[in-house]
């Protein structure tokens, strides 16, 4: 996932990557190595004594050179769905869920219930685990034995938020769960971002893919409704200013609604409407008011939005 953002009053961005952060200890010596521990979002070194030069030099071989697109890992899984073995579950979900294949056919990777893994190095085919049983390698410096999940690439500072049952990115020191809104949001949000039920879990409003565990980049609009990055920026380039969804704006109007003001004072109306009155609701306060008639736009009453629409006359 990528991240997932707050720009100007009341956005957010955030990682929206699925990863999660587990916690691992070598605690055996000459040679062996304790399978490391996974420790729910917390991860811890690996200590090992003076002789062991040797088995730390086989624990790390390899780091960071297999993998695929999405992940730095020392192994690969086995689709629980279709038996299957892939790198990881966005290679097997963009193999199975390609235009190419039939649409009846069509699935995704249930992460919960991968049970194999085939090590990068030897190719030994085992249990989920983060070190290898026949080569000792680490298949992953960070592992979460909950999604299965494995990432040589900490870099990422990934995290597991019981929450939201999943793996995120950027620090848990950095990112709350709220439980009404059922995701995870930056810190500096926690007591003034809008609270939304399921804010996350639904679709884009503009591409349709579903937002909770998207690899792109997310923000979150003033209002509380959830978008791609990517999605709001394409609105913008064709002066789509009002969120999708509840058509609130979605970002500091003030100038533009200056520029109305302007042109509807150059632009008198025709004799017959001077005096013709409208009522209108406005998208930005949510409040009813009569005004006067203008063929640009009505301005609210209330909050001086021309962000509104005609209900009456």
């Amino acid at each position: 996932m990528g991240e997932v953002a707050i720009e100007g009053p009341g956005f957010q961005h955030f990682d929206a990557e699925n990863l999660q952060h587990a916690s691992y200890k070598e605690s055996q010596m000459d040679n062996e190595f304790a399978v490391l521990q996974q420790m729910n979002g917390e991860q811890m070194p690996i200590e090992t004594s003076k002789g062991d030069a040797s088995a730390t030099k086989l624990l790390e071989s390899g780091h960071m050179q297999y993998g695929c697109p999405h992940y730095r890992r020392r192994c690969r899984i086995r689709a629980p769905c279709c038996n299957e073995i892939f790198d990881c579950r966005h290679c097997h979900n963009d193999a199975k869920n390609n235009i190419n294949v039939n649409q009846k056919q069509r699935h995704e990777l249930p992460r919960h219930q991968v049970q194999q893994v085939v090590c990068s190095l030897c190719g030994t085919e085992q249990e989920v685990r983060q070190v290898c049983i026949n080569c000792g390698v680490c298949m992953g410096k960070y592992f979460c034995g909950t999604c299965k999940l494995f990432d040589d690439d900490t870099s990422k500072k990934q995290y597991h938020c019981n929450g939201c049952g999943i793996c995120r990115i950027g620090g848990r020191e950095n990112f709350f769960h709220c439980y009404k809104c059922g995701c995870c949001y930056s810190i500096l949000l926690k007591n003034s971002h809008p609270c939304v039920e399921g804010a996350m879990h639904h679709d884009c409003p503009v591409c349709f893919e579903f937002l909770f565990d998207s690899r792109n980049d997310v923000t979150v609009l003033p209002c509380g409704h959830t978008i791609h990055k990517t999605c709001l920026k394409e609105m913008r380039e064709h002066h789509q200013y009002a969120c999708p969804i509840c058509s609130k704006s979605v970002c500091d109007m003030s100038k533009v609604w200056e520029k109305f003001d302007t042109e509807i004072a150059a632009t008198p109306m025709p004799e017959p409407y001077q005096n013709k009155m409208v009522w209108i609701l406005c998208n930005d306060c949510g409040k009813t008011s009569e005004v006067q008639f203008h063929v640009v736009a009505q301005k609210c009453a209330h909050c001086k939005s021309y962000n509104t629409r005609q209900t009456r006359g």
